[in-house]
């Protein structure tokens, strides 16, 4: 038996106005969250964005991973927006991220 650690998700893209976007918040739309009141169940988790990379001495596995974390909901549809240390590059939107489901409150 084994128990589920994370959700998956999608990088929509940078939160933005009409003229200006900011990068170091992104957008990212969780599978099964609907509302924004079943978003605010993930206010506060990891996202963790996997890339592959080129194999080095210093990174043998070929894996980038990106560590974020959500900072709180965006509009009334589910989606939320996650900081990273780094911004996401441009190439990160419409990657596929895990939202770990720790640390927990419950």
């Amino acid at each position: 038996m084994s128990t589920k650690l994370h959700s998956t998700g999608v990088v929509l893209g940078y939160r933005r106005s009409k003229a200006t976007q900011y990068p170091n918040i992104s957008l990212v739309k969780i599978e099964g969250v609907a509302t924004r009141e079943d978003s605010t169940f993930y206010i506060g988790k990891r996202v963790c964005l996997a890339r592959r990379v080129k194999k080095s001495p210093k990174n043998p596995s070929g894996h980038k991973l990106i560590w974020g974390k959500i900072s709180k909901s965006h509009g009334s549809s589910g989606v939320v927006q996650a900081r990273f240390p780094r911004n996401l590059p441009p190439k990160a939107m419409g990657a596929k991220v895990r939202v770990m489901l720790f640390p927990s409150a419950i």
